[in-house]
C-alpha cells in the first residue's frame, strides 16, 4: 500500500504542475512531448543503458506491451481533446476516469482475481462518486453527444493500465523500468510527430514544464507497477483513481482557492468510504 500511496502523490503532483503551467505554455501538445522526452530519459537511466539493450528472455514482452501502452497513453490524451470538442467537458472527463473499469474487469476475467464483498461495494461507490463529482462541472455540455467516441476514450484510457497488469503477470520484474522506457519512448516519438504536424513551437516554458512534469509522471507509473506486485488490480486501480481525485481536489482548495459544491463534498465523502472498503 505504501508504494500505491506514493504513486498517487506523484500523479497528483503531475496534475497540479499541469494546472500551474496553463498560465505560461502556449502549446499543450508541445508540453506533453517534452514530458515524454523527460520520462524516456529518466526511464533509460533508471533501467540502466546496458539493461535496455541487453538480451533478456522477456524483453520481447516488455517491448510489445510497452509499444501498445505508449499508443494508449498518447491516444487517450488526443482522444480526450477531440471528445471535448465533440461532447463538451463533463462527459469526456467522466469517461476518462471511468477507464479504471478496463483493467479492473480484465483482472477479474483474465487473471481470476476475486474481490471481497466489501471491495465490490467500495468499487461501486467509487464509480458513483466519480460520476457525481464530474457531473457538477458547468459548461461544455452537449446534449447530442457521440457515445462511440466516449466509449473509445474509456477503453483507450484504461488500455495503458491493462498493459501494466499484463506485464506484471507475463513479463519479468527485472524489466519494469525497461517496460516503462518503451512506453514513454513510443509516446514520445508519436507526440513529437503530432506536435510537428500541429506546428506548435516548443519554447522555453514548454521545455521547462515538460521536464518537471515528466519526473512525477514516470515515478507515478513506476510505483503503480510496484504496487501491482503485492496488491490485486481490483484494489490498485480504483484506489489510485479516486485517491488522485481526493489529493488534487484538496490541492485545488488550498493552492488555487477553488470552492466545492455540496455535490462535490458528497462525492469526496463517498470516495473516502470507497477507499476504506477497497482496502479492507
Amino acid at each position: 500500500m505504501f508504494y500505491l500511496i506514493i504513486g498517487i502523490l506523484f500523479s497528483s503532483m503531475l496534475s497540479i504542475l499541469l494546472r500551474i503551467s496553463e498560465k505560461y505554455v502556449k502549446g499543450d501538445t508541445a508540453t506533453l512531448a517534452m514530458n515524454y522526452v523527460c520520462c524516456t530519459l529518466v526511464a533509460f537511466f533508471d533501467a540502466g543503458a546496458a539493461k535496455v539493450f541487453t538480451p533478456h528472455p522477456s524483453m520481447d514482452v516488455a517491448i510489445f506491451l510497452g509499444i501498445i501502452g505508449g499508443f494508449a497513453y498518447l491516444g487517450s490524451f488526443l482522444l480526450l481533446q477531440h471528445n471535448i470538442k465533440e461532447n463538451g467537458v463533463v462527459l469526456p472527463a467522466t469517461f476518462m476516469k471511468l477507464g479504471l473499469l478496463v483493467p479492473t474487469t480484465a483482472s477479474v476475467i483474465i487473471f481470476r482475481e476475486r474481490p471481497q464483498v466489501l471491495q465490490i461495494i467500495g468499487f461501486v461507490i467509487a464509480i458513483c462518486a466519480i460520476i457525481l463529482i464530474n457531473s457538477d462541472k458547468k459548461g461544455g455540455e452537449n446534449k447530442n453527444f457521440k457515445i462511440g467516441l466516449l466509449i473509445a476514450l474509456l477503453v483507450l484510457a484504461g488500455l495503458g493500465d491493462v498493459m501494466s497488469k499484463f506485464h506484471e503477470e507475463w513479463g519479468s520484474h527485472d524489466l519494469t523500468e525497461s517496460f516503462l522506457f518503451f512506453i514513454f519512448l513510443t509516446a514520445c516519438i508519436l507526440c513529437l510527430g503530432v506536435t510537428a504536424r500541429k506546428k506548435q513551437k516548443i519554447g522555453g516554458w514548454e521545455i521547462f514544464f515538460g521536464l518537471i512534469v515528466g519526473i512525477p509522471n514516470y515515478l507515478s507509473s513506476k510505483f503503480v507497477l510496484i504496487a501491482l506486485k503485492t496488491l490485486p488490480a481490483v484494489v490498485v486501480f480504483p484506489t489510485f483513481s479516486v485517491g488522485c481525485i481526493v489529493v488534487v481536489t484538496l490541492a485545488g482548495l488550498v493552492l488555487f482557492k477553488e470552492k466545492l459544491s455540496k455535490r462535490q463534498f458528497t462525492a469526496l465523502g463517498m470516495i473516502m468510504v470507497a477507499l476504506a472498503m477497497l482496502n479492507m
